[in-house]
C-alpha cells in the first residue's frame, strides 16, 4: 500500500475522511444518514471513489460491515449518526467483535460546544462503545487530529482483528481540512501502511507439536474460522495423521464436506461422527478455533493437545493443551507438515470414514420423513445437491442453523458464514447483501427462519429490490422457513427446562413472504408440498432476479443434538406430559428421528 499522506483537494474534514478511507483501500461504506453526519454525507456527494450503501437500519449496516470483512478479508466500514443511530450499530458490531472481524465504525456526535449540556441526541459515545470497540475508540476534537485517528483505527482493527470506532462531532466535519499537523510538540504524525501477520512459531515449538501428533494413534482435528485459508494444509495433515476433521460452525468452509474423513459440524447442532471422534481420540489438534462447548471436546486428560492460533490469548482456553503454536494457520501448518510421519495404521481413519458414510445416509433418511406440511430438513437436503460451485452461503441463528450445519455439504471454492460468537438473529439477509456487493458475480444464498426474517430480513428485501440491478449477476436467493414459531427456543424450553411450549412468547404472526417479494418486483415462490421442493430450488437458482423462496415447514421436527443424554430425553418427555399442545406430533417426530440414529 502506498504511503500517501497528502490531503489533495480535500476542502473539509468530511472530504479528508473519505480521501483517507480511500487511501486505506476502502471501496464501500454501509450506513444510514442523519444530521450529525451531514458533513460526511455531503463529502460522499463530492466524490465517486467510495460507494455509500444505504441500509434500512444501522444494525444492518454493522452486520454488512462484518460480512464484508468475513467474505473479503478486508476491513469493513459502517457509518451512523449520533444518539439512536450509534446505538443501533451495537448488535452488528458485537457480532464482528465476537467473531474477530476487523470493522471500523464512524459515528457522528453533536457539536463540540453542546457536549455536556444534555443536548438533543447527546449520548456518551465513548462509554457506549468502550466495550465493543475496546481496542480503540476516540473522539476527534480538532482537524489536526483526524488523520491519526483514521490511521490508528484501521491499523488496530486489522492487526487485532477487532472493532474500532471514531467519533466525529458534526461541526468538526465542516471545518477546513488540515493537510498535516504542525511539526511541534504535542502533535501526532501518522502514516498509511499495510498490516499483516505471517507468523510461524519457533522450530522448537513445531518439533514439540510434531512429536505429540506423531505419537498419537487416534488423532482428531478441529478446524475453525482461523483455518479458512488453510484448506490444503489441513487436508494434508489429516492424510498424514490418519485423522478426521470436525468443524466449528464458522469453519464450515475450511475443508470440503465431500471428503470422506470430514465429520462435519461439532457441538449442540453437530454431527454424531464429530461427537464420536472427539470422545474416542487420544490426540487433539485444534486449528484457528475458539469453539466454546467443553462437553463436545475430549474428556480432560484423555487426549494430548496441540493448538494453532494467531492470538495467544485464545490458547489453552477450551482444552488444556500441551503445546500452543502462535501463528497463522496456513503458514504454521506448512512448517509443521514436513515434521509429521505418515501413519501406517489406518484403522482409526477407517472407523471415522465408516461413521461419516452412515451419517450422511441417516441425514438423507431424516430429510425424507413425513411432516405437515414440510419437513424443514428437506429444503436443505435438496439445496445441498444443487449448490453452485462458487456460491456464498449465509445463515441465521435458530433452527435454520441446525439444518445448515447438518445437511449442507460445502465444497471447495464456496464461502459460508453466520453469527458465531454472538449467535444473533437477523444477520443472514444483511450478510447476503454485503456478500453480493463484495462479489457481485457470485451466487449468494441466505438461509433464515421466519423469526429472523421478521427482525431484519423483510426490510433487507427492500434494499435488495432497490439495488440488485447494479450487480453483474442477479443470482441471490433468500430462503425462509415459515413455521410460525421461534422454533429453536421452543425446543430449548422443552429439552433444557422440561417446559412445554409457551405460545405467547413463541408463536409468530404469519406473513406472506413470497407475496411481499413479488410486490417489490422480486421473484417469490411459496412451497407447501414435498414434491415441489427440488423444482422450487431449481427455479430460484435460475431466476433472472433475486428470489424469495418460502417453505411452509413443520415446527414439530426436532433439531436433535448429536448425542441425546438421559437428562435431555427426560426433559423432552416431561415437557410433553405438562400439556404441550403439539405433544402427539412431537412424540411421533422424536421417535422417528431417534429410530434412524
Amino acid at each position: 500500500m502506498a504511503n500517501v499522506d497528502n490531503v489533495g483537494n480535500a476542502a473539509t474534514v468530511g472530504d479528508f475522511i473519505l480521501q483517507r478511507l480511500q487511501q486505506w483501500k476502502v471501496r464501500r461504506v454501509y450506513g444510514y444518514p442523519g444530521d450529525s453526519i451531514n458533513g460526511i454525507m455531503g463529502a460522499f456527494g463530492r466524490q465517486d471513489a467510495i460507494e455509500f450503501v444505504q441500509t434500512r437500519h444501522e444494525e444492518m449496516a454493522a452486520f454488512m460491515a462484518c460480512a464484508h470483512a468475513k467474505f473479503t478479508g478486508e476491513t469493513g466500514v459502517c457509518l451512523a449518526t449520533s444518539g439512536p443511530g450509534a446505538i443501533h450499530l451495537l448488535n452488528g458490531l458485537y457480532d464482528a467483535k465476537l467473531d474477530h472481524q476487523p470493522v471500523v465504525a464512524i459515528v457522528g456526535q453533536q457539536k463540540r460546544a453542546a457536549l455536556g449540556g444534555d443536548y438533543q441526541q447527546e449520548v456518551d459515545l465513548q462509554s457506549l462503545f468502550k466495550d465493543v470497540a475496546h481496542e480503540y475508540v476516540q473522539t476527534a476534537m480538532t482537524p489536526e487530529q483526524v488523520r491519526h485517528l483514521v490511521d490508528r483505527a484501521f491499523r488496530i482493527a486489522q492487526e487485532q482483528r477487532a472493532v474500532t470506532c471514531i467519533i466525529i462531532p458534526n461541526d468538526l466535519q465542516e471545518l477546513d481540512a488540515v493537510e498535516a499537523p504542525p511539526r511541534e510538540h504535542g502533535t501526532v504524525h501518522s502514516g498509511i501502511g499495510s498490516v499483516g501477520r505471517n507468523l510461524v512459531p519457533s522450530a522448537d515449538g513445531l518439533q514439540q507439536a510434531a512429536e505429540i501428533l506423531n505419537r498419537g494413534k487416534k488423532v482428531a482435528i478441529l478446524a475453525g474460522a482461523g483455518a479458512l485459508g488453510a484448506t490444503e494444509e489441513l487436508v494434508q495433515a489429516a492424510e498424514l495423521l490418519g485423522a478426521g476433521i470436525a468443524k466449528a460452525l464458522l469453519g464450515k468452509a475450511a475443508v470440503p464436506d465431500d471428503l470422506p474423513f470430514v465429520t462435519g459440524s461439532i457441538g449442540i447442532i453437530g454431527t454424531r461422527p464429530s461427537f464420536e471422534m472427539m470422545n474416542a481420540c487420544d490426540t487433539l489438534l485444534m486449528v484457528g478455533s475458539s469453539f466454546p462447548y467443553a462437553e463436545f471436546l475430549p474428556p480432560e486428560g484423555q487426549a494430548r493437545g496441540v493448538q494453532i492460533d494467531i492470538d495467544a490469548r485464545m490458547t489453552s482456553l477450551r482444552y488444556p493443551m500441551e503445546c500452543n503454536l502462535i501463528g497463522d494457520a496456513r503458514e504454521t501448518l506448512k512448517a509443521l507438515l514436513p515434521l509429521l510421519d505418515r501413519k501406517s495404521d489406518r484403522s482409526w481413519r477407517g472407523e471415522i470414514e465408516g461413521n461419516v458414510a452412515r451419517w450422511w445416509q441417516t441425514m438423507a433418511r431424516r430429510a425424507m420423513d413425513a411432516a405437515t406440511p414440510l419437513n424443514p430438513q428437506l429444503p436443505f437436503h435438496e439445496l445441498s445437491k444443487r449448490l453452485p460451485d462458487d456460491c456464498i452461503l449465509t445463515c441465521d441463528s435458530g433452527s435454520a442453523a441446525s439444518w445448515y450445519a447438518l445437511h449442507l455439504q460445502v465444497r471447495q471454492g464456496m464461502q459460508a458464514s453466520l453469527s458465531g460468537g454472538l449467535s444473533t438473529m437477523g444477520c443472514a439477509v444483511p450478510y447476503a447483501i454485503a456478500a453480493k456487493y463484495a462479489h457481485p458475480g457470485r451466487p449468494v444464498i441466505a438461509l433464515a427462519g421466519d423469526g429472523a426474517m421478521q427482525m431484519n430480513g423483510i426490510n433487507g428485501l427492500i434494499t435488495i429490490a432497490k439495488n440488485w440491478r447494479a450487480w453483474s449477476s442477479p443470482n441471490l436467493v433468500v430462503m425462509v422457513l415459515n413455521n410460525r414459531d421461534l422454533n429453536f427456543v421452543t425446543w430449548e424450553q422443552r429439552g433444557q427446562e422440561g417446559d412445554p411450549k409457551y405460545a405467547p412468547s413463541q408463536d409468530l404472526p404469519d406473513f406472506a413472504y413470497a407475496d411481499f417479494a413479488r410486490m417489490l418486483g422480486l421473484h417469490g415462490i411459496r412451497v407447501e408440498s414435498p414434491d415441489q421442493v427440488g423444482d422450487a430450488w431449481d427455479r430460484a437458482l435460475a431466476a433472472d432476479r433475486p428470489c424469495l423462496l418460502e417453505f411452509v415447514a413443520d415446527a414439530n421436527v426436532p433439531p436433535l443434538p448429536p448425542h441425546m443424554t438421559r437428562k435431555q430425553a427426560k426433559s423432552y418427555y416431561e415437557a410433553l406430559e405438562k400439556g404441550d399442545a403439539d405433544a402427539q406430533a412431537i412424540r411421533t417426530a422424536l421417535e422417528r428421528q431417534q429410530s434412524e440414529s
